[in-house]
C-alpha cells in the first residue's frame, strides 16, 4: 500500500467461509435417486414432494443427476402420479414463475406399483432405480438411493426388509442407502427399541435418518447460533439468572379428519415427546466440542439423561369438549388434546428451573415459541416488578421473530415505567428472504450426509425413558384429562401450575408483529 492511500477491500458476502469449508460436505459424483414410499399418500402430496420440488427450483437437486421415484399399492400411471401432486407444487401466485420449472421436474418422477411386503414389487423398482443409473452413465455402485418412508410406522420393517434385500446400493464401490423415517417412532419405549432393533438389524446407524420437522425449522437451527456466538448470553444462560423456561405449541383448531388417528397417540405422543423435547435439548445442552453432529447429538443426549422422573403433581392434561364427538373416537377417551407438564433437569446449570412443556389442540391462537424468563431485579427501586420480568423470546411460529421484554421509561414529563421490547422481526429484517420449510432442509442434510438435525438411536431411547412411565399411566386412566372449551386457553389448572412452578405472567403486554 502506497503511502497517504486508502486501501478499500470491498465485502462480497456475508458468510462465514471458514465454517462453510469447514462443516459444507464434499459433494459427491455419481447419480442421484430419491425414493418417495408411499407416494399416494397425504404426507408425500403434501410434505415430500413440495419439499422436493422447491429444492429442484432452487438448484439443489440438478435434473443430469436425480431421479425421482415413487411407489406405493396404488395401481396408478406415472402421470397419474403427477396429476395428484401438481395442485400442491405451485399455488396461483407462483403458478406462472414456476410453471417451466414444474414441467421439468414432474418428468424426473417415475411411479412403481407393489405391495410393501413383495418381493417381486421391489425387484421391479430395483430395476428402474438401476435403468436411470445407466442412463445417467453411472458406474455400479458408486449412485446414491435416497429411500424416504412416507408411511405408517407399523410398515417400517417390512418396508426395510425388502429395501435392504433388493434394492440398497454397494456402499464398498462408492455409493451409498439411506432411509429417512417419520415420527411416530413407537408409542412407548418397548416399542420404540423394538423398532429400533428391526431397522438397526438390517441398518447402520449412519443410514438411518428418523426425521423430526421441528428440527429444520429456521429459529429452532438458529439456538446453536445464538447461544454459542453472542457473548452476551453466554454468562446469562444458567439457574443463577433464568426462573424458568417455557416451550409452548398451539393450535387452533381440533383433530378434525384424523380423531381415530390421534387417539392413538395423543398429544404428547404427538408433539411433547419429539418436537417439544427436541427443542428443549437445544435450549438446555452444553457448548459442543465443535459442530459435527455427533458431537451435538451427544450433548442432547446428556440433557436427556439428566432430567428427572415427571410428577403427577406437575403434569395437567385437557380434552376439549366435543373431541369424542367424532365418531372415530371412543366415547370414554382419555386421550389428552392438551398438556402441559414440568421437566426438571439435575445438572448444575439448570438445577432449580423448571422447564415449562406445553402443547395444545382447538386452543385461542396458533404459534409456536420459546419463552426464557429471567429472575426478578434485586432491590427493584423503581417498584416495578409486577409489570412483568424480562423475557427472552424465540417465536418459531407464525411471523418468525425473537425479542426481549424490557422495562423502560414511558415517554414523557413523568418517570413511568413500561414494557416493550427489542424486536428482531424476520418478516422486516429479512426481506425478500424465502424461509425454506423444514422439509427441505432436512430432506437437503440426507442428500448430504449431515445428521445433526436427526435423532440418533440413543436420543429416542432418553426421551422415551422420560414419558413412558406417565404414558403408561394415562394409558390406564390413572391420569385424568379435564374438559376445556374450544378456543380457550385450556384447562385453568394449567395456568395454575404454570403460576405454582414461578412462571409470572406479562399482564396488559402485547407483541405486535412490527409491519413493513
Amino acid at each position: 500500500m502506497g503511502s497517504g492511500q486508502w486501501h478499500v477491500e470491498k465485502r462480497s458476502t456475508l458468510k462465514n467461509d471458514s465454517f462453510v469449508k469447514e462443516y459444507n460436505p464434499v459433494s459427491e459424483t455419481g447419480s442421484l435417486s430419491i425414493i418417495v414410499l408411499g407416494a399416494s399418500g397425504d404426507l408425500a402430496k403434501k410434505k415430500t414432494f413440495p419439499a422436493l420440488f422447491n429444492l429442484f427450483h432452487q438448484g439443489f437437486l440438478s435434473p443430469d443427476e436425480v431421479h425421482i421415484f415413487g411407489y406405493a399399492r396404488s395401481k396408478i400411471t406415472d402421470e397419474e402420479l403427477r396429476d395428484k401432486i401438481r395442485g400442491y407444487l405451485v399455488d396461483e401466485k407462483n403458478a406462472s414463475v414456476k410453471y417451466e420449472a414444474l414441467s421439468m421436474f414432474l418428468k424426473l418422477i417415475k411411479y412403481v406399483s407393489g405391495p410393501y411386503d413383495s418381493e417381486e414389487g421391489f425387484k421391479r423398482l430395483d430395476k428402474a432405480i438401476s435403468e436411470h443409473e445407466i442412463s445417467k452413465k453411472t458406474s455400479e455402485g458408486s449412485s446414491r438411493r435416497l429411500f424416504y418412508l412416507a408411511l405408517p410406522p407399523s410398515v417400517y420393517p417390512p418396508v426395510s426388509k425388502m429395501i435392504k434385500a433388493w434394492c440398497t446400493n454397494k456402499s464398498d464401490l462408492g455409493g451409498w442407502t439411506r432411509i429417512v423415517v417419520e415420527k411416530p417412532f413407537g408409542k412407548d419405549l418397548e416399542s420404540a427399541e423394538q423398532l429400533s432393533s428391526q431397522i438397526g438389524a438390517l441398518f447402520e446407524e449412519p443410514q438411518i435418518y428418523r426425521i423430526d420437522h421441528y428440527l429444520g425449522k429456521e429459529l429452532v437451527q438458529n439456538m446453536l447460533v445464538l447461544r454459542f456466538a453472542n457473548r452476551l448470553f453466554l454468562p446469562l444462560w444458567n439457574r443463577d439468572n433464568i426462573a424458568n423456561v417455557q416451550i409452548v405449541f398451539r393450535e387452533d383448531f381440533g383433530t378434525e379428519g384424523r380423531g381415530g388417528y390421534f387417539d392413538e397417540y395423543g398429544i404428547i405422543r404427538d408433539i411433547i415427546q419429539n418436537h417439544l423435547l427436541q427443542v428443549l435439548c437445544l435450549v438446555a445442552m452444553e457448548k459442543p466440542v465443535s459442530l459435527k453432529p455427533e458431537h451435538i447429538r451427544d450433548e442432547k443426549v446428556k440433557v436427556l439423561q439428566s432430567v428427572i422422573p415427571i410428577k403427577d403433581e406437575e403434569v395437567v392434561l385437557g380434552q376439549y369438549e366435543g373431541y369424542r364427538d367424532d365418531p372415530t373416537v371412543p366415547n370414554d377417551s382419555n386421550t389428552p388434546t392438551f398438556a402441559t407438564t414440568i421437566l426438571r433437569i439435575d445438572n448444575e446449570r439448570w438445577e432449580g428451573v423448571p422447564f415449562i412443556l406445553k402443547a395444545g389442540k382447538a386452543m385461542s391462537s396458533k404459534k409456536a415459541d420459546i419463552r426464557i424468563q429471567f429472575k426478578d431485579v434485586p432491590g427493584d427501586i423503581f417498584k416495578c416488578q409486577n409489570q412483568g420480568r424480562n423475557e427472552f423470546v424465540i417465536r418459531l411460529q407464525p411471523s418468525e421473530a425473537m425479542y426481549m421484554k424490557l422495562t423502560v421509561k414511558q415517554p414523557g414529563l413523568e418517570m413511568q415505567t413500561v414494557q416493550s421490547e427489542l424486536d428482531l422481526s424476520y418478516m422486516q429484517r429479512y426481506q425478500g428472504v424465502s424461509i425454506p420449510e423444514a422439509y427441505e432442509r432436512l430432506i437437503l442434510d440426507t442428500i448430504r450426509g449431515d445428521q445433526q438435525h436427526f435423532v440418533r438411536r440413543d436420543e429416542l431411547k432418553a426421551a422415551w425413558e422420560i414419558f413412558t412411565p406417565l404414558l403408561h399411566r394415562i394409558d390406564k386412566g390413572e391420569v385424568k384429562s379435564i374438559p376445556y372449551k374450544q378456543g380457550s386457553r385450556g384447562p385453568a389448572e394449567a395456568d395454575q401450575l404454570l403460576k405454582k412452578a414461578g412462571y409470572m405472567q406479562t399482564h396488559g403486554y402485547i407483541w405486535i408483529p412490527p409491519t413493513l
